[in-house]
C-alpha cells in the first residue's frame, strides 16, 4: 500500500497551453508512481475536462475513451488557419457579412446528426505509425480516412460578429475544430476555433474536476477522496 497508495480515475480540469500528455506526467510527479494514464486528449490550448486513470484504472481505458463529450466553445469568422485554430497561420481573411442571428442558428444546427469527417492534418492521428501534425509542418497533406461521428446537439449561446459562442455535444473522435472549418466553409467566410472547453463526459462533470495546483497541495488522504473507484468509473455502474 506504501508503494501504491492511489488507485481509480480522477477527474482533472486541464489548463491551456500544456498537453493532456504533459497533465499526465505532472500527475505522475504529484503522485510519485508511473501508472498514470488518460482516456480522450485535449488539444493543449483547449481546457476543462480531462479523465486521468491512475493505477489499476489505467486498464478502463477502453470503457471510458468511446463516451460522448460536451464542449463550449468560440469560432471566429472570416479568418481561416492552417490548424483550424488560433495555434495556426492564417491562411485567408474574408469581410463578414451581417449575418442575422437565426442565420448562425441554421448554419449551426445543419451540422447536427451522424456525418462522416475527415480528420485535420494538424491532428495527432496517426498514418503508417506517423502522426499527421509530423507530416504537416513538413508541408506534406495526404489523403485521410474519413471516420463517422454524430453531432447531438449544437448550439448558439451567443451571436456577436465575427464570433459564435457555442455548445456543442458529440460523440468520441469528434474534431470540434474541424466543425469551426466547416461552418466557415458553409458561410462562405472561412473560419477558426480561438477557444475550447470541455464541459462534460457524459456522466462526468466538469464541477467534479480539480486543477493541478490543488492536487499540488493536497495530502494523500484528501487525494484519496477525489479518486473515483473503478468500479464506479465504468459506464453502467454508476453508484446511485
Amino acid at each position: 500500500m506504501a508503494n501504491n497508495p492511489y488507485e481509480g480515475v480522477l477527474l482533472i480540469d486541464k489548463p491551456s497551453g500544456i498537453t493532456s500528455h504533459d497533465v499526465v506526467d505532472r500527475v505522475r510527479r504529484i503522485l510519485k508512481m508511473k501508472r498514470v494514464g488518460h482516456a480522450g486528449t485535449l488539444d493543449p490550448n483547449a481546457t476543462g475536462l480531462l479523465i486521468i486513470l491512475v493505477g489499476k484504472a489505467t486498464k478502463l481505458s477502453q470503457f471510458l475513451m468511446g463516451l460522448d463529450k460536451a464542449y463550449e466553445g468560440t469560432i471566429c469568422l472570416g479568418v481561416s488557419t492552417t490548424t483550424q485554430d488560433s495555434d495556426g497561420e492564417v491562411l485567408e481573411e474574408k469581410e463578414v457579412p451581417e449575418f442575422t442571428e437565426s442565420q448562425i442558428t441554421e448554419a449551426l444546427a445543419s451540422f447536427e446528426g451522424d456525418q462522416y469527417q475527415t480528420p485535420p492534418m494538424y491532428s495527432a492521428k496517426k498514418v503508417d505509425g506517423v502522426p499527421l501534425y509530423k507530416m504537416a509542418r513538413k508541408g506534406k497533406t495526404i489523403e485521410r480516412e474519413p471516420r463517422f461521428i454524430r453531432v447531438s446537439k449544437f448550439q448558439l449561446d451567443r451571436w456577436e460578429s465575427p464570433h459564435i459562442e457555442f455548445t456543442v455535444q458529440c460523440s468520441k473522435g469528434t474534431y470540434v475544430r474541424t466543425l469551426a472549418h466547416d461552418i466557415g466553409e458553409k458561410l462562405e467566410v472561412g473560419a477558426h476555433l480561438t477557444e475550447l472547453r470541455r464541459t462534460d463526459i457524459e456522466r462526468f462533470k466538469i464541477e467534479d474536476s480539480i486543477e493541478l495546483e490543488e492536487l499540488q497541495e493536497m495530502s494523500p488522504a484528501e487525494i484519496n477522496q477525489w479518486l473515483i473507484p473503478p468500479y464506479q468509473a465504468v459506464p453502467g455502474n454508476a453508484a446511485g
